[in-house]
């Protein structure tokens, strides 16, 4: 029967601790007690044992906590300048413009022509591909600030939503408004 059975050496996994205070399961690899590994699932305000995207990058005191917080601010202000910054160098970069009419019957029995502009790039053209580059950018800034939402820490949420909105004011007050050209017609 011994040698049928794998020997497993149990001293090196990982046991589950319960933390008292806080009423999470975490693992307790390393021996701190259960608070490392623990993910919270509501919001908290904490500056200890926060871990912040990466393994390696856990916060641990309170000036830790306001760098990272500063750091979050930038990162959803500039996600902000990035979402106006890629319409800005669309509108800059327009190759084909095409303008498609077509009737439209009008409250009292009169047609209305509508009119639609219709704006599009070459496919194999730099332009587009810079467009490319700096939407995968922003997508995986969008992803970053999601996560680092989803570790609930208030300061970061704080953080991340305070960011957000000074980078829509600064950055969309230039925003072009649509306007529907048929609004003068009644």
């Amino acid at each position: 029967m011994e040698g049928s059975h794998a020997h497993h050496d149990h001293s090196t996994m990982p046991s589950a601790v319960t933390d008292p205070h806080a009423g999470h399961t975490a693992d307790n690899a390393s021996g701190s007690g259960g608070h490392e590994g623990m993910m919270h699932m509501t919001f908290y305000f904490s500056y200890k044992h926060v871990q912040l995207l990466f393994a390696g990058l856990v916060i641990n005191t309170p000036g830790e906590m306001v760098g990272a917080c500063v750091g979050v601010f930038l990162l959803a202000a500039f996600y902000e300048g990035l979402k106006i910054g890629r319409e800005v160098l669309l509108r800059r970069n327009q190759v084909n413009v095409r303008y498609n009419s077509m009737p439209v019957p009008g409250a009292d029995g009169t047609v209305l022509m509508e009119t639609h502009k219709t704006v599009g790039q070459r496919m194999l053209s730099l332009a587009h591909m810079f467009q490319t580059i700096l939407h995968v950018i922003q997508v995986v800034v969008s992803y970053f600030l999601m996560l680092v939402f989803m570790t609930y820490n208030g300061y970061l949420c704080i953080a991340v939503a305070a960011g957000a909105g000074v980078g829509y004011f600064l950055f969309s007050w230039k925003k072009a408004v649509v306007v529907d050209i048929t609004e003068h017609c009644h």
